[in-house]
């Protein structure tokens, strides 16, 4: 079989370089293809896919080849964007027109490494920086770069952190579009330490304008037993890292994030305690939620943490009618993975408060074992026991009589 690369001048670039360098293991590839063009790429298999500038799949391994291309601004915003992609582009210039230095890197089809820009130094110093000018004609950028510190805990260099705040100041990234917020939040919410990507936007002014539902947080101070210098802002903030620390599941960690919305409508004259926060924050939650366009999914699991965390941290005094009710409003019955979700977001909340970090969290041994025991109820043989209105009436008391048992048995031993 024919190597459909052949007579190609081609060069690994990206991601795959980078992570290649740092020792992880490479996910995905992508190509440059310097000096052809897309006449050539077709004859030789390669299939078109791309809408705004020539991208081709590999024939054979499914792997995106382009063509090398420069961009040249045209209007605002993050698609006004002209492209060339003639065979007079080099490589230099294609790599030229990338975002960050560790992102602006080359491999030769022998292993040999092409840093134009020092991203390899950069990479050794765990530094953030822009390749050229033209990363402020891109706002998409400013969110990318606080994902990559969340990704890596690199710090932004200076100059790219006043470059991303002068993109805030001329009203560039104003012009993202929710899907695209919402897809750079949903992956920095996948990396390490989903807290830099907060504290990245909010060091370059950003977070105000991408997610003033987050940025009002900040200065707001917490309750008494919180350490004096973590506000609801810097508190979120521990109990994102914390839940990504407790799992893997992004849905969590977007509810942990979001879950103390609410505490930024307290009346200054309450503080530092926020009484009915929770309740506050749903409509904030459920407004964030239709701004991004975020999934049903994500919005219905937030909005429960919201509405419901306290309850939680105080499983051992409620009444066991408060504890069935609390799993109806979850839906837990109905859906057993979204009470696990709930509990570790929960846990995540109590394991961002000062002193907390390593603590046992027995309020989620307490809410399963009383889970356990209400779905343990016989709803059928209740419904023989009872008819119309009568039913769930029935389910619900012996739901809460099944809860009292397991609450005794834990006392007594």
């Amino acid at each position: 079989m024919p190597d459909p690369c052949e007579d190609l001048e081609v060069y690994l670039v990206g991601g795959a370089v980078r992570d290649r360098l740092l020792g992880l293991r490479v996910k995905d590839r992508d190509w440059v293809v310097v000096g052809a063009t897309p006449e050539q790429m077709i004859a030789k298999g390669f299939r078109p896919v791309g809408r705004e500038f020539p991208v081709f799949l590999h024939p054979h391994t499914k792997e995106e080849f382009a063509l090398a291309r420069i961009e040249r601004k045209t209007r605002p915003g993050y698609t006004g964007f002209e492209f060339d992609t003639s065979p007079t582009v080099t490589l230099e210039q294609d790599l030229a027109r990338r975002d960050l230095t560790i992102n602006a890197m080359a491999e030769t089809p022998d292993g040999g490494l092409i840093d134009y820009f020092g991203g390899k130094d950069d990479l050794h110093d765990g530094i953030l920086r822009h390749v050229s000018d033209a990363f402020a004609e891109d706002p998409v950028r400013i969110l990318r770069v606080a994902r990559f510190a969340a990704r890596y805990g690199f710090a932004v260099a200076d100059e790219t952190r006043s470059m991303m705040n002068n993109i805030v100041t001329n009203g560039e990234v104003d012009a993202l579009v929710p899907e695209r917020v919402w897809h750079e939040l949903q992956s920095a919410l996948g990396e390490s330490r989903p807290s830099l990507f907060i504290e990245t936007l909010r060091n370059c002014d950003a977070l105000e304008r991408v997610f003033p539902e987050l940025d009002c947080l900040f200065g707001v101070p917490q309750p008494k037993q919180y350490h004096p210098e973590v506000d609801c802002g810097v508190h979120i903030m521990l109990v994102v890292d914390q839940a990504a620390r407790l799992t893997n599941d992004v849905q969590v960690r977007f509810a942990a994030l979001v879950h103390d919305l609410g505490k930024c409508e307290t009346p200054e004259s309450d503080w530092p305690r926020h009484p009915h926060h929770e309740r506050r924050g749903v409509a904030r939650v459920r407004n964030l939620c239709a701004r991004l366009r975020a999934p049903n999914q994500y919005r219905d699991l937030a909005v429960a943490v919201c509405e419901h965390h306290l309850l939680t941290h105080r499983i051992e005094r409620l009444k066991p009618s408060t504890v069935v009710k609390l799993l109806d409003a979850l839906r837990a019955f109905q859906h057993p993975q979204r009470l696990e979700q709930f509990i570790l977001a929960c846990e995540a909340d109590m394991r961002g408060r000062s002193g907390y970090e390593d603590r046992d969290y027995p309020q989620a041994v307490m809410l399963r074992e009383y889970y356990a025991a209400a779905k343990s109820v016989n709803t059928q043989f209740a419904a023989g026991q009872r008819q119309g209105r009568d039913i769930g009436a029935e389910i619900h008391r012996l739901r809460c009589e099944a809860i009292a048992t397991v609450r005794r048995k834990n006392q007594t031993n």
